[in-house]
Protein backbone atom coordinates (compact mmCIF):
# COMPACT_ATOMS: atom_id res chain seq x y z
CA UNK A 1 0.00 0.00 0.00
CA UNK A 2 1.50 3.30 -1.03
CA UNK A 3 1.98 6.52 1.02
CA UNK A 4 -1.96 7.84 -0.17
CA UNK A 5 -3.92 4.78 0.23
CA UNK A 6 -2.04 4.68 4.42
CA UNK A 7 -2.99 8.35 4.81
CA UNK A 8 -6.25 9.49 2.71
CA UNK A 9 -8.42 6.22 2.26
CA UNK A 10 -10.61 6.00 5.35
CA UNK A 11 -14.11 4.93 6.28
CA UNK A 12 -14.80 7.14 9.11
CA UNK A 13 -13.01 9.69 11.66
CA UNK A 14 -11.07 7.28 13.65
CA UNK A 15 -9.24 5.38 10.95
CA UNK A 16 -7.03 8.04 10.00
CA UNK A 17 -3.81 8.76 12.03
CA UNK A 18 -5.02 6.34 14.11
CA UNK A 19 -8.36 5.89 16.89
CA UNK A 20 -7.94 9.63 18.92
CA UNK A 21 -8.66 9.29 22.73
CA UNK A 22 -11.85 11.20 22.58
CA UNK A 23 -14.36 11.40 20.14
CA UNK A 24 -17.13 14.44 20.37
CA UNK A 25 -20.47 12.75 20.45
CA UNK A 26 -21.60 14.11 17.11
CA UNK A 27 -18.87 12.00 15.47
CA UNK A 28 -19.79 9.17 17.12
CA UNK A 29 -23.52 9.22 16.85
CA UNK A 30 -23.03 9.95 13.13
CA UNK A 31 -25.17 7.46 11.19
CA UNK A 32 -23.58 4.76 9.36
CA UNK A 33 -26.65 3.89 7.01
CA UNK A 34 -29.95 5.78 5.00
CA UNK A 35 -32.16 4.52 7.85
CA UNK A 36 -30.20 6.35 10.58
CA UNK A 37 -30.29 9.55 8.29
CA UNK A 38 -32.19 12.40 10.63
CA UNK A 39 -34.30 14.86 8.67
CA UNK A 40 -34.04 15.93 4.67
CA UNK A 41 -37.50 14.13 4.03
CA UNK A 42 -37.57 16.31 1.16
CA UNK A 43 -34.28 14.64 -0.26
CA UNK A 44 -35.01 11.13 1.27
CA UNK A 45 -38.32 10.47 0.86
CA UNK A 46 -38.56 7.26 -1.24
CA UNK A 47 -39.41 8.79 -4.09
CA UNK A 48 -37.13 11.65 -4.35
CA UNK A 49 -34.41 11.66 -6.75
CA UNK A 50 -30.99 11.40 -4.30
CA UNK A 51 -32.25 7.92 -2.53
CA UNK A 52 -33.00 6.53 -6.48
CA UNK A 53 -29.62 7.94 -7.69
CA UNK A 54 -27.81 6.22 -4.56
CA UNK A 55 -29.65 2.72 -4.51
CA UNK A 56 -28.91 2.00 -8.26
CA UNK A 57 -25.44 4.00 -8.00
CA UNK A 58 -25.44 5.84 -11.02
CA UNK A 59 -24.80 9.24 -10.15
CA UNK A 60 -22.00 11.87 -10.69
CA UNK A 61 -20.81 14.61 -8.67
CA UNK A 62 -22.72 15.89 -6.25
CA UNK A 63 -22.78 19.68 -3.82
CA UNK A 64 -24.76 19.65 -0.71
CA UNK A 65 -25.60 22.96 0.47
CA UNK A 66 -26.85 23.80 4.16
CA UNK A 67 -26.29 25.57 7.17
CA UNK A 68 -23.80 23.90 10.04
CA UNK A 69 -24.98 20.40 11.58
CA UNK A 70 -27.31 19.57 9.29
CA UNK A 71 -26.12 16.51 7.91
CA UNK A 72 -23.80 17.18 5.03
CA UNK A 73 -21.01 15.08 6.04
CA UNK A 74 -22.81 12.14 7.02
CA UNK A 75 -24.79 11.95 3.86
CA UNK A 76 -21.98 11.77 2.24
CA UNK A 77 -19.69 9.38 4.27
CA UNK A 78 -23.03 6.74 4.07
CA UNK A 79 -23.55 7.76 0.49
CA UNK A 80 -19.91 5.73 0.17
CA UNK A 81 -20.35 3.08 2.36
CA UNK A 82 -23.85 2.24 1.01
CA UNK A 83 -22.55 2.46 -2.59
CA UNK A 84 -18.90 0.15 -1.55
CA UNK A 85 -16.84 3.32 -2.41
CA UNK A 86 -13.58 4.02 -1.88
CA UNK A 87 -13.48 6.94 0.48
CA UNK A 88 -11.90 10.70 0.52
CA UNK A 89 -12.18 13.21 2.57
CA UNK A 90 -10.49 16.41 2.73
CA UNK A 91 -11.05 20.12 4.02
CA UNK A 92 -10.86 23.17 1.80
CA UNK A 93 -9.50 25.20 4.74
CA UNK A 94 -6.33 22.58 5.16
CA UNK A 95 -5.60 21.48 1.84
CA UNK A 96 -3.85 22.67 -0.91
CA UNK A 97 -3.29 22.04 -4.58
CA UNK A 98 -0.32 19.68 -4.12
CA UNK A 99 -2.42 16.55 -1.83
CA UNK A 100 -5.11 17.64 -4.42
CA UNK A 101 -2.82 16.71 -7.80
CA UNK A 102 -2.07 13.36 -5.39
CA UNK A 103 -5.30 12.81 -5.18
CA UNK A 104 -6.41 12.66 -8.82
CA UNK A 105 -3.58 11.11 -9.61
CA UNK A 106 -4.19 8.25 -7.51
CA UNK A 107 -7.62 8.00 -8.49
CA UNK A 108 -7.04 8.15 -12.38
CA UNK A 109 -4.33 4.75 -11.71
CA UNK A 110 -7.05 3.14 -9.68
CA UNK A 111 -10.72 3.41 -11.71
CA UNK A 112 -11.82 0.27 -9.72
CA UNK A 113 -11.90 1.49 -6.82
CA UNK A 114 -14.94 3.65 -7.15
CA UNK A 115 -13.56 6.78 -5.60
CA UNK A 116 -15.39 9.68 -3.65
CA UNK A 117 -13.72 12.80 -2.82
CA UNK A 118 -15.69 14.96 -0.10
CA UNK A 119 -14.69 18.21 -0.14
CA UNK A 120 -15.85 19.70 3.24
CA UNK A 121 -16.39 23.83 3.22
CA UNK A 122 -16.04 23.35 -0.43
CA UNK A 123 -16.38 27.23 -0.80
CA UNK A 124 -13.09 27.58 0.64
CA UNK A 125 -11.47 26.73 -2.61
CA UNK A 126 -10.29 29.12 -5.32
CA UNK A 127 -11.34 29.34 -9.17
CA UNK A 128 -7.54 27.23 -9.74
CA UNK A 129 -8.28 24.34 -7.70
CA UNK A 130 -11.67 24.39 -8.34
CA UNK A 131 -10.59 24.30 -12.01
CA UNK A 132 -8.11 21.45 -11.33
CA UNK A 133 -11.07 19.38 -10.59
CA UNK A 134 -13.02 19.46 -13.52
CA UNK A 135 -11.27 17.23 -15.98
CA UNK A 136 -11.52 14.25 -13.76
CA UNK A 137 -14.83 15.38 -12.58
CA UNK A 138 -15.63 15.56 -16.35
CA UNK A 139 -13.65 11.79 -16.89
CA UNK A 140 -15.38 10.50 -14.01
CA UNK A 141 -12.13 9.44 -12.47
CA UNK A 142 -14.02 10.47 -8.93
CA UNK A 143 -17.15 11.51 -8.18
CA UNK A 144 -17.18 14.62 -6.31
CA UNK A 145 -19.10 15.60 -3.23
CA UNK A 146 -18.93 19.00 -1.94
CA UNK A 147 -20.37 20.60 1.29
CA UNK A 148 -20.80 24.30 1.86
CA UNK A 149 -22.46 26.44 3.63
CA UNK A 150 -22.45 29.23 1.77
CA UNK A 151 -24.45 29.91 -2.19
CA UNK A 152 -23.07 28.10 -4.24
CA UNK A 153 -24.03 30.45 -7.30
CA UNK A 154 -21.81 33.11 -5.45
CA UNK A 155 -18.64 31.03 -4.39
CA UNK A 156 -18.84 27.48 -6.84
CA UNK A 157 -17.69 27.99 -10.35
CA UNK A 158 -20.04 27.56 -13.10
CA UNK A 159 -18.56 24.88 -14.56
CA UNK A 160 -18.68 22.82 -11.73
CA UNK A 161 -22.18 23.36 -10.77
CA UNK A 162 -23.02 22.04 -14.36
CA UNK A 163 -21.32 18.88 -13.85
CA UNK A 164 -23.01 18.67 -10.48
CA UNK A 165 -26.68 17.80 -8.75
CA UNK A 166 -27.22 20.49 -6.31
CA UNK A 167 -29.53 19.62 -3.20
CA UNK A 168 -30.42 22.33 -0.77
CA UNK A 169 -30.31 20.69 2.79
CA UNK A 170 -32.55 22.66 5.87
CA UNK A 171 -31.74 22.58 9.40
CA UNK A 172 -33.17 20.27 11.55
CA UNK A 173 -36.62 20.87 13.19
CA UNK A 174 -37.21 20.68 16.83
CA UNK A 175 -39.04 17.02 16.51
CA UNK A 176 -36.08 15.98 14.70
CA UNK A 177 -33.69 16.92 17.25
CA UNK A 178 -35.27 16.49 20.24
CA UNK A 179 -36.11 12.46 19.05
CA UNK A 180 -31.97 12.11 18.24
CA UNK A 181 -31.06 13.80 21.66
CA UNK A 182 -32.98 10.96 23.38
CA UNK A 183 -31.79 8.19 20.72
CA UNK A 184 -27.53 9.52 21.95
CA UNK A 185 -28.96 9.61 25.86
CA UNK A 186 -30.04 5.69 25.82
CA UNK A 187 -27.22 4.91 23.08
CA UNK A 188 -24.24 2.65 25.54
CA UNK A 189 -22.38 1.40 22.65
CA UNK A 190 -21.73 5.12 21.11
CA UNK A 191 -23.75 7.46 23.40
CA UNK A 192 -24.81 8.59 26.57
CA UNK A 193 -26.30 5.95 27.86
CA UNK A 194 -23.47 4.71 30.65
CA UNK A 195 -23.64 8.17 32.24
CA UNK A 196 -27.66 7.12 32.82
CA UNK A 197 -28.86 11.14 32.86
CA UNK A 198 -32.02 11.70 33.39
CA UNK A 199 -33.39 14.85 31.59
CA UNK A 200 -37.29 16.34 31.58
CA UNK A 201 -38.73 16.45 27.77
CA UNK A 202 -38.81 20.15 28.56
CA UNK A 203 -34.88 20.32 28.74
CA UNK A 204 -34.24 18.13 25.15
CA UNK A 205 -36.48 20.58 23.97
CA UNK A 206 -35.18 23.80 25.40
CA UNK A 207 -31.57 22.34 24.30
CA UNK A 208 -32.97 22.01 20.66
CA UNK A 209 -34.05 25.66 20.16
CA UNK A 210 -31.30 26.88 21.40
CA UNK A 211 -29.08 25.07 18.77
CA UNK A 212 -31.14 26.40 15.60
CA UNK A 213 -31.25 23.44 13.84
CA UNK A 214 -27.87 22.54 14.21
CA UNK A 215 -27.57 18.41 15.18
CA UNK A 216 -23.85 18.69 16.13
CA UNK A 217 -23.92 21.40 18.13
CA UNK A 218 -26.94 20.23 20.16
CA UNK A 219 -25.38 16.93 20.86
CA UNK A 220 -22.30 18.48 21.72
CA UNK A 221 -24.09 20.68 23.96
CA UNK A 222 -25.87 17.66 25.49
CA UNK A 223 -22.63 16.07 25.87
CA UNK A 224 -21.35 18.73 27.89
CA UNK A 225 -24.42 19.57 29.93
CA UNK A 226 -24.71 15.56 31.08
CA UNK A 227 -20.71 15.56 31.34
CA UNK A 228 -20.72 18.10 33.82
CA UNK A 229 -22.61 15.90 36.62
CA UNK A 230 -21.73 12.61 38.14
CA UNK A 231 -23.43 9.66 36.89
CA UNK A 232 -26.83 9.27 37.51
CA UNK A 233 -27.71 12.58 37.50
CA UNK A 234 -31.20 14.32 36.68
CA UNK A 235 -31.52 17.65 34.59
CA UNK A 236 -33.71 20.08 34.98
CA UNK A 237 -34.65 23.84 32.97
CA UNK A 238 -32.05 25.45 35.69
CA UNK A 239 -29.41 23.77 34.83
CA UNK A 240 -30.12 24.50 30.79
CA UNK A 241 -30.39 28.29 32.13
CA UNK A 242 -27.14 27.97 33.16
CA UNK A 243 -25.92 26.22 30.78
CA UNK A 244 -27.17 28.42 28.09
CA UNK A 245 -25.98 31.33 29.62
CA UNK A 246 -22.99 32.25 27.85
CA UNK A 247 -24.10 31.02 24.39
CA UNK A 248 -23.74 32.57 21.30
CA UNK A 249 -26.36 32.62 18.21
CA UNK A 250 -24.89 31.42 14.26
CA UNK A 251 -24.03 34.38 13.05
CA UNK A 252 -20.99 34.74 10.97
CA UNK A 253 -19.90 38.55 9.68
CA UNK A 254 -19.02 39.28 6.35
CA UNK A 255 -20.24 35.94 5.85
CA UNK A 256 -23.59 34.69 4.27
CA UNK A 257 -25.05 34.74 7.26
CA UNK A 258 -24.88 38.36 7.80
CA UNK A 259 -26.41 39.29 4.22
CA UNK A 260 -29.12 36.80 4.70
CA UNK A 261 -30.13 38.26 7.88
CA UNK A 262 -29.90 42.11 6.62
CA UNK A 263 -32.00 40.94 3.64
CA UNK A 264 -34.50 39.70 6.34
CA UNK A 265 -34.49 42.62 7.96
CA UNK A 266 -34.74 45.01 5.14
CA UNK A 267 -37.51 42.98 3.38
CA UNK A 268 -39.74 43.05 6.56
CA UNK A 269 -39.16 46.69 7.21
CA UNK A 270 -40.39 47.14 3.62
CA UNK A 271 -43.33 44.53 3.61
CA UNK A 272 -44.68 46.73 6.62
CA UNK A 273 -44.23 43.72 9.02
CA UNK A 274 -42.46 45.69 12.25
CA UNK A 275 -42.52 42.17 14.29
CA UNK A 276 -40.21 40.10 11.82
CA UNK A 277 -38.48 43.43 11.38
CA UNK A 278 -37.54 43.77 15.28
CA UNK A 279 -36.97 39.83 15.40
CA UNK A 280 -34.14 39.84 12.73
CA UNK A 281 -32.95 43.18 14.69
CA UNK A 282 -32.73 41.29 17.80
CA UNK A 283 -30.99 38.57 15.93
CA UNK A 284 -28.06 40.70 14.40
CA UNK A 285 -27.65 42.74 17.63
CA UNK A 286 -27.20 39.81 19.93
CA UNK A 287 -24.74 38.77 16.87
CA UNK A 288 -22.85 41.28 17.22
CA UNK A 289 -23.97 43.25 14.32
CA UNK A 290 -22.02 46.71 13.54
CA UNK A 291 -25.09 48.62 14.74
CA UNK A 292 -24.14 51.45 12.31
CA UNK A 293 -23.92 49.43 9.32
CA UNK A 294 -27.83 48.40 10.76
CA UNK A 295 -28.36 52.12 10.72
CA UNK A 296 -27.07 52.91 7.12
CA UNK A 297 -29.29 50.26 5.96
CA UNK A 298 -32.28 52.34 7.72
CA UNK A 299 -31.26 55.71 6.11
CA UNK A 300 -30.84 54.11 2.51
CA UNK A 301 -34.30 52.09 3.28
CA UNK A 302 -35.77 55.76 4.37
CA UNK A 303 -35.72 57.18 1.29
CA UNK A 304 -35.84 53.98 -1.20
CA UNK A 305 -38.31 52.46 0.37
CA UNK A 306 -40.53 55.27 2.52
CA UNK A 307 -39.96 58.60 0.68
CA UNK A 308 -42.31 61.10 0.00
CA UNK A 309 -44.96 58.76 2.14
CA UNK A 310 -43.83 59.73 5.42
CA UNK A 311 -40.77 62.69 4.75
CA UNK A 312 -40.03 61.19 8.74
CA UNK A 313 -38.94 58.38 8.39
CA UNK A 314 -35.10 59.86 6.65
CA UNK A 315 -34.43 62.68 9.45
CA UNK A 316 -35.48 59.65 12.09
CA UNK A 317 -33.06 57.23 10.78
CA UNK A 318 -30.23 59.65 10.30
CA UNK A 319 -31.19 60.44 13.65
CA UNK A 320 -30.89 56.89 14.58
CA UNK A 321 -26.70 56.63 13.14
CA UNK A 322 -26.27 59.19 14.79
CA UNK A 323 -27.28 58.17 18.01
CA UNK A 324 -25.29 54.61 16.75
CA UNK A 325 -21.82 56.74 16.67
CA UNK A 326 -22.28 58.92 19.69
CA UNK A 327 -23.76 56.59 21.95
CA UNK A 328 -22.73 53.14 20.89
CA UNK A 329 -23.61 49.42 22.14
CA UNK A 330 -25.60 48.21 24.15
CA UNK A 331 -27.89 52.01 24.53
CA UNK A 332 -27.97 52.49 20.78
CA UNK A 333 -30.17 49.16 20.34
CA UNK A 334 -32.75 51.15 21.73
CA UNK A 335 -32.50 54.12 19.06
CA UNK A 336 -32.51 51.16 16.05
CA UNK A 337 -35.53 49.69 17.77
CA UNK A 338 -37.39 53.12 17.50
CA UNK A 339 -36.31 54.08 13.95
CA UNK A 340 -37.03 50.27 12.62
CA UNK A 341 -40.60 50.12 13.94
CA UNK A 342 -41.26 53.14 12.62
CA UNK A 343 -40.45 52.22 9.00
CA UNK A 344 -42.01 49.20 9.40
CA UNK A 345 -45.47 51.00 10.33
CA UNK A 346 -44.80 53.84 7.68
CA UNK A 347 -46.59 53.64 4.77
CA UNK A 348 -44.28 53.31 1.78
CA UNK A 349 -43.51 54.73 -1.52
CA UNK A 350 -40.56 53.74 -3.91
CA UNK A 351 -41.59 56.84 -6.48
CA UNK A 352 -38.56 58.99 -6.07
CA UNK A 353 -36.22 56.06 -6.00
CA UNK A 354 -38.15 54.76 -9.36
CA UNK A 355 -37.78 58.60 -10.70
CA UNK A 356 -33.80 58.58 -10.56
CA UNK A 357 -33.96 54.82 -11.66
CA UNK A 358 -36.20 56.24 -14.82
CA UNK A 359 -33.96 58.92 -15.20
CA UNK A 360 -30.80 57.19 -14.92
CA UNK A 361 -31.97 54.58 -17.80
CA UNK A 362 -33.01 57.27 -20.02
CA UNK A 363 -29.81 59.06 -20.25
CA UNK A 364 -27.73 55.80 -20.79
CA UNK A 365 -30.06 54.52 -23.55
CA UNK A 366 -30.49 58.09 -24.84
CA UNK A 367 -27.78 60.53 -24.11
CA UNK A 368 -28.08 63.16 -21.93
CA UNK A 369 -29.74 66.59 -23.14
CA UNK A 370 -28.09 69.43 -23.26
CA UNK A 371 -28.86 72.27 -20.52
CA UNK A 372 -31.66 74.79 -22.24
CA UNK A 373 -30.11 78.62 -22.79
CA UNK A 374 -32.27 79.96 -20.47
CA UNK A 375 -31.42 77.54 -18.06
CA UNK A 376 -28.13 78.80 -18.10
CA UNK A 377 -26.05 80.70 -15.54
CA UNK A 378 -25.73 83.83 -16.61
CA UNK A 379 -23.55 85.59 -14.18
CA UNK A 380 -20.55 84.93 -16.33
CA UNK A 381 -18.88 87.65 -18.76
CA UNK A 382 -19.23 84.68 -21.13
CA UNK A 383 -22.58 84.07 -20.33
CA UNK A 384 -23.61 87.63 -20.48
CA UNK A 385 -22.25 87.43 -24.52
CA UNK A 386 -24.08 84.41 -25.19
CA UNK A 387 -27.64 85.28 -23.55
CA UNK A 388 -27.49 82.27 -21.16
CA UNK A 389 -30.66 82.70 -18.63
CA UNK A 390 -31.74 85.92 -20.44
CA UNK A 391 -35.32 84.30 -21.11
CA UNK A 392 -35.63 82.59 -17.96
CA UNK A 393 -38.77 83.27 -16.07
CA UNK A 394 -38.72 84.02 -12.34
CA UNK A 395 -40.89 81.34 -10.40
CA UNK A 396 -41.86 84.01 -7.38
CA UNK A 397 -43.08 85.94 -9.33
CA UNK A 398 -46.18 84.22 -11.40
CA UNK A 399 -49.08 82.97 -8.91
CA UNK A 400 -48.89 79.85 -7.50
CA UNK A 401 -44.97 79.94 -8.31
CA UNK A 402 -45.87 78.30 -11.90
CA UNK A 403 -44.30 80.56 -14.61
CA UNK A 404 -45.41 77.91 -17.60
CA UNK A 405 -41.48 77.98 -18.62
CA UNK A 406 -39.68 74.20 -19.52
CA UNK A 407 -37.12 73.18 -17.72
CA UNK A 408 -35.84 70.17 -20.06
CA UNK A 409 -35.27 71.02 -24.15
CA UNK A 410 -37.33 67.92 -24.50
CA UNK A 411 -39.74 67.64 -21.21
CA UNK A 412 -39.66 64.22 -19.87
CA UNK A 413 -41.87 62.63 -17.19
CA UNK A 414 -39.95 60.30 -14.64
CA UNK A 415 -41.84 61.00 -11.34
CA UNK A 416 -45.03 59.24 -10.75
CA UNK A 417 -46.45 59.67 -7.14
CA UNK A 418 -48.87 56.97 -5.19
CA UNK A 419 -51.73 57.97 -3.59
CA UNK A 420 -50.34 56.11 0.18
CA UNK A 421 -49.70 58.10 2.81
CA UNK A 422 -48.27 61.85 2.62
CA UNK A 423 -47.61 61.54 -1.35
CA UNK A 424 -51.28 61.20 -2.19
CA UNK A 425 -51.37 64.76 -1.36
CA UNK A 426 -48.38 65.48 -3.31
CA UNK A 427 -50.05 63.55 -6.20
CA UNK A 428 -53.01 66.00 -5.67
CA UNK A 429 -50.85 68.80 -6.02
CA UNK A 430 -48.78 67.84 -8.50
CA UNK A 431 -51.51 67.28 -10.81
CA UNK A 432 -52.88 70.45 -10.05
CA UNK A 433 -49.47 72.24 -10.88
CA UNK A 434 -49.49 70.34 -14.27
CA UNK A 435 -52.58 71.80 -14.90
CA UNK A 436 -51.99 75.69 -14.03
CA UNK A 437 -48.59 75.16 -16.46
CA UNK A 438 -50.50 73.62 -19.21
CA UNK A 439 -52.53 76.82 -18.85
CA UNK A 440 -49.81 79.25 -19.12
CA UNK A 441 -48.04 77.46 -21.88
CA UNK A 442 -51.11 77.74 -23.71
CA UNK A 443 -51.57 81.52 -22.82
CA UNK A 444 -47.95 82.35 -23.71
Amino acid sequence: MDKLEQTTFFGNEGERGGTPSYRPLATRMRATSMKEVVGQRHLLDEKALLPRLISTNCFGSLLFYGPPGCGKTTLAEVIAHETGSKFVRINAVLSNVAELREILTWSRHHPKDNTILFIDEIHRFNKAQQDLLLPDVEEGNIRLIGATTHNPSFYIISPLISRSHLFRLEPLNIEDVVSFLGRALVDKERGLGNMQASLEEEVLVGLSKLCNGDLRKALNSLETLVMSKPIGSSFSMQDLYAFAKERSIRYDSDEEEHYDTISAFIKSVRGCDPDAAIYWLAKMIEGGEDPRFIARRLVILASEDVGLADSRGLPLAVAAFSACETIGMPECAINLAHATVFLATAPKSNASYMALNNAQEKIKKEGAQPVPVWLREGGTRVGKILGFGKDYLYSHNSPHNISGQEYMAEPETFYFPKDVGAEAAVRERMAHLKNLKSQKSKNS
